[in-house]
């Protein structure tokens, strides 16, 4: 029986299962380390840089926007509230130098092509509406991911408190076994405890970095029992189940709303898709049309109107509880 088998077809079989080897070992020893790199928090990498923890501290506050004593900037708070919790490191006034860059190519290049009115809408849209939904996204991307850590470590805590270590310990050790978001923000609110601020301070300023939906129930806990005792350990274990069931039900919400975002992103992907396939395969199908008075405006009540309608998919989709 074996006498047949041809011994080219031998030697192709134990080629491709050498190269599939050599693949294998190549992944385990490159991307294998690459992640457990990527899952290090970025607090550990940076004390890892940095010698000396309090330049280390004072690092991580600049690259979320911050002072080097934690203080927010006061000009345009509302942007920079919105940079913090997105967790970039960029600072505000670096974003608003690039965007305005996009936002001059854009103009640049539409107004070799289009009228005026049409080239200053597509350089607002690059250089304003575009940067913001980019933050907004990576801070909604930072949100989900905390939110996913979140109830381990609250486990985290609750074990550590229930071994008789204090809240500060149990915080860092929070910190120190989570990868990022909740590793760092954790560590950065230990930092604070550690330079001297209060923990009900430390917990409120980790609650203005972050802004997610659960945390408020976490920080009046831990604020409610520094100040006036309590079984801290039972309570964070409660809080751990209700936050569970809270991830639950916005899964499940998001299950049963995913038919309306389809069709919102349908809806609006559609007209615009179409407009571009038409203009790239037939330049001069619309031909003079582009010149005419009216364009500008029943372009813009038509993107009015669009916004109008994912704003209202997008109340109908969303629900708060």
């Amino acid at each position: 029986m074996f006498e047949d088998i041809d011994p080219l077809y031998v030697f192709y079989i134990a080629l491709v299962g050498a190269v599939l080897a050599v693949a294998e070992a190549v992944y385990l020893l490159t991307f294998t380390a690459a992640n457990y790199r990527k899952n290090i928090n970025r607090r550990l990498v940076e004390f890892d840089k940095t010698p000396d923890r309090h330049s280390a501290v004072v690092k991580l506050r600049r690259d979320r926007g911050l002072g080097g004593i934690g203080a927010q900037q006061k000009v345009a708070s509302w942007f920079n509230r919105l940079m913090m919790q997105s967790g970039l490191s960029i600072s505000p006034w670096k974003l608003g130098v690039i965007a305005s860059t996009i936002g001059v190519v854009a103009f640049i290049g539409a107004a070799s092509r289009y009228n005026l009115w049409s080239a200053l809408a597509m350089a607002l849209c690059a250089g304003v509406v575009l940067p913001y939904f980019y933050v907004a996204r990576a801070r909604k991307k930072r949100r989900d991911k905390f939110t996913e850590q979140f109830p381990e470590a609250l486990d985290i805590i609750v074990r550590s408190l229930r071994a008789g270590h204090p809240v500060p310990a149990a915080i860092k050790m929070a910190a120190r076994e989570l990868a990022d978001p909740c590793g760092t923000e954790f560590g950065m609110a230990e930092d604070e405890i550690t330079f001297g601020l209060d923990i009900e301070t430390a917990m409120r300023n980790m609650l203005e970095r972050v802004g997610q939906e659960d945390l408020p129930l976490f920080v009046t806990s831990v604020a409610i029992q520094a100040s006036s005792g309590g079984n801290l350990t039972e309570i964070l274990d409660n809080l751990t189940a209700v936050v569970r069931m809270r991830v639950k039900m916005r899964r499940k919400i998001r299950a049963l709303s995913a038919e309306g975002r389809i069709s919102a992103i349908i809806l609006s992907a559609v007209p615009i898709f179409l407009f571009a396939i038409i203009n790239w395969l037939s330049p001069n199908f619309y031909g003079s049309n582009w010149n005419h008075p009216w364009i500008f405006w029943g372009l813009t009540s038509a993107g009015v109107w669009m916004v109008i309608g994912n704003l209202v998919m997008h109340k109908m989709i969303n629900f708060r509880f």
